[in-house]
């Protein structure tokens, strides 16, 4: 008998437990362990049915990613499963906490599934490029029906006990959180009422209720434009069709086999599992030891309640820390308060908050005028315009009204952090903290070191991103830091691509049909043009030889993006699609005749290499200059700041699965071709293809 799962009787139920910290993971040991106890059980003459149960916070929670990438140690879990549901005794699942992937697929093994009223079920493995392995697809619709069983292996969304139970797969939600009890008094239901062992993988009525019908056509449109790009949600559709196609369970289970197969061998499945394991690392800073102390974030102040500083707010008050809002305004501050109210009331409409939670969490948002109030913050994050005067001169008074030991945080997207720090006299408190469009959405916090930032103020940054429910990125200080350093490069380089002939929406479905969710001039005229103008305007103040440019101009009109209906695109009231615009067609053709450009075709390959090449080159000079200290942390900067697909693992990864040998030789025939800066091949990216090495090697 395993450690990790036990067997004992209670009365006249067989009472299997397993206790495997932290989630009760299906590693080797408990599969082995299980499928023992199973046996045990079927051995005890005095055991009438068997209880699959768990200790600690949660039921089993899918496969134990201690093991990814092993060989997998027999038995397998198909094989356990399968074990489970063969036995000639009633086998009962006791759910608590969430029973995911292998974890819900045990539990289709047994015969009978009670759940206590706060469990959750799913099957998340599309998340990762994969599809339920170990019977899922094959048992989920013969309980559920094809609809329910397709939306959920393809969304790999989890549903709470009361919904499963209405759609067939739990049989009772127990009246108290005591799982032990609940299994127990299920359990023994099923022998005093002489339940038969009921198998679900010969269950079929809901498969002949719907065979031959249209539902995986439809729902396979569906998937097109919610699921484009990916590979694993149609897998899926095909593997819960084998359960309604087949002529038996053991051929759909055969045809289960197959597709997850190809899944594993795909190059989405890897950047997936890549992104997977790099969200979990990023969080582990090199240098920064595990016991670093933090410092209590009670209370905090946010600079500006434009957009920003509004998103910004909102995910203080999401987690009942109290927010103070400055403004210059009072109409500015009401404002900004009113958009914050309106927010938080769509969401209720949608059912996903209650009136009550929107009156809560503004409770928690107050508005002030004066910066006085800000002296008993634990932390203040300024969020107003994008120019080094102003910031300097808000942290110069910060300096003044705050409290010792109070953290001043900037949430500048480019500026110096060292050059805002000094306008203070403790430059170690000083920290940037730069959220993404709109903050109160997106999911990275990209948090920016300064020279003197003090290891403490690092600590407590990266764990209030997990307070806030970010993904925080420590970063090194440099002009656009890791994302829009790597942005900025993307950007001119479309732009010199529309110069020489051509169009933003050729440039844009290059980058869509990669996997972005929007292109480079798209995101452009969401963002806002003036953006893009302003820091160019900065760089070209501070000296920096920054070239005109034909979205200059479009500044200059007023054409600044969404917001005025016409940017690089126009755009309809209410829509935010974007629309090709003749006028802008019209100023790129005057723009290139004032510079002497004659256009030419360009290439969609073309326009792939320079965009994204020149990206890999400058990732691989950040690397290079410590500001990034992983390729990882790169990874997932821009999965999760800039909408880089996560089926193809970040752009690092997708480097080394293109080829950095084939990446350089672009970037020297560039260098001659296009010349510049930003195709001098990066050192650490020439040392790496001399050395037969990845990034995923440093």
């Amino acid at each position: 008998m395993s450690d990790v799962v036990t067997y004992n009787r209670e009365g006249a139920i067989g009472v299997i437990t397993v206790n495997y910290p932290p989630v009760n993971a299906l590693g080797h040991a408990v599969r082995s362990g299980i499928q023992n106890a199973v046996q045990q059980g079927q051995d005890d003459a005095d055991a009438k049915a068997l209880l699959i149960m768990a200790e600690g916070r949660t039921f089993m929670a899918g496969a134990d990613i201690r093991e990814f990438g092993k060989p997998m140690q027999e038995p397998g879990l198909p094989e356990v499963v399968n074990f489970i549901e063969a036995s000639d005794k009633p086998v009962v699942a006791a759910i608590h906490g969430t029973a995911l992937g292998g974890g819900l697929e045990v539990a289709l093994g047994c015969h009978y599934r009670v759940a206590v009223p706060s469990a959750k079920v799913g099957l998340p493995e599309v998340k990762l490029g994969l599809l339920p392995g170990a019977g899922g697809t094959q048992r989920l619709p013969r309980l559920t029906g094809a609809q329910k069983a397709l939306e959920m292996i393809t969304t790999g969304d989890f549903v709470a006990a009361k919904d499963a139970q209405a759609a067939g797969i739990i049989d009772e939600v127990a009246g108290s959180e005591d799982v032990k009890a609940a299994g127990l008094a299920f359990a023994q239901k099923v022998i005093d009422e002489g339940k038969p062992v009921r198998r679900v993988s010969e269950l079929t009525d809901k498969l002949e209720a719907e065979k031959g019908s249209d539902v995986f056509d439809k729902f396979r449109e569906g998937l097109k434009k919610k699921a484009r790009g990916l590979l694993a949600p149609f897998k899926c559709t095909d593997a819960v069709e084998a359960a309604f196609t087949s002529s038996s369970f053991e051929e759909g289970m055969k045809r289960e086999r197959e597709l997850f197969g190809e899944l594993m061998e795909s190059d989405q499945r890897a950047g997936l599992i890549h992104a997977f394991f790099a969200e979990r690392e990023v969080s582990k800073v090199p240098g920064l030891p595990k016991d670093t102390p933090i410092r209590d974030i009670k209370k905090v102040g946010v600079i500006g309640a434009g957009t920003m500083g509004g998103g910004i707010a909102m995910n203080f008050a999401n987690v009942g820390i109290p927010v103070t809002i400055a403004e210059v305004k009072q109409e500015a501050l009401d404002k900004g308060l009113a958009i914050i109210r309106k927010n938080y009331e769509n969401t209720a409409k949608k059912g996903r908050l209650t009136m009550e939670q929107v009156e809560e969490r503004m409770s928690l948002i107050n508005g002030t005028l004066t910066y006085d109030n800000f002296a008993d913050v634990d932390l203040v994050i300024e969020a107003v315009f994008e120019r080094m005067d102003i910031k300097k001169s808000i942290f110069s008074q910060l300096d003044e009204k705050c409290k010792p030991g109070a953290i001043l945080a900037s949430n500048t997207s480019t500026l110096d952090i060292d050059e805002i720090a000094s306008a203070t006299k403790r430059p170690e408190d000083v920290i940037g903290l730069h959220f993404f469009s709109p903050a109160n959405v997106m999911k990275l916090l990209e948090i920016v070191r300064g020279e003197k930032t003090a290891d403490d103020v690092k600590a407590t940054a990266m764990n209030l991103a997990k307070r806030i429910k970010k993904v925080g990125v420590l970063v090194g200080n440099c002009h656009g830091f890791v994302g829009n350093r790597m942005l900025h490069k993307r950007g001119a380089e479309a732009m010199a691509l529309v110069n020489d002939g051509a169009t933003p929406q050729q440039v844009d479905k290059v980058l869509t049909d990669l996997g972005f969710p929007m292109g480079q001039f798209a995101m452009g005229d969401l963002a806002g043009i003036d953006i893009g103008y302003s820091i160019r305007e900065e760089r070209r103040k501070a000296g920096e030889d920054v070239p005109p440019s034909w979205m200059d101009k479009l500044a200059e009109q007023g054409r600044l993006g969404q917001k005025t209906g016409a940017g690089t695109y126009k755009y309809e009231e209410g829509n935010r699609k974007p629309i090709p615009d003749p006028e802008t067609d019209k100023l790129i053709a005057e723009f290139r005749k004032e510079q002497g450009i004659t256009p030419r075709e360009v290439s969609d390959q073309e326009i792939l290499e320079r965009c994204m090449y020149v990206m890999i080159n400058e990732g691989a000079k950040i690397l290079d200059e410590g500001i990034a200290d992983r390729s990882l942390d790169i990874d997932i900067t821009w999965i999760y700041g800039y909408g880089f697909p996560a089926y193809r693992g970040g752009p690092m990864f997708w480097a080394d699965q293109i080829g950095l040998d084939k990446i350089l030789d672009a970037i020297k025939k560039y260098q001659k071709e296009v010349g510049g800066k930003q195709w001098e091949p990066s050192p650490l990216l020439e040392k790496l293809v001399a050395e037969g090495k990845k990034f995923g090697d440093l």
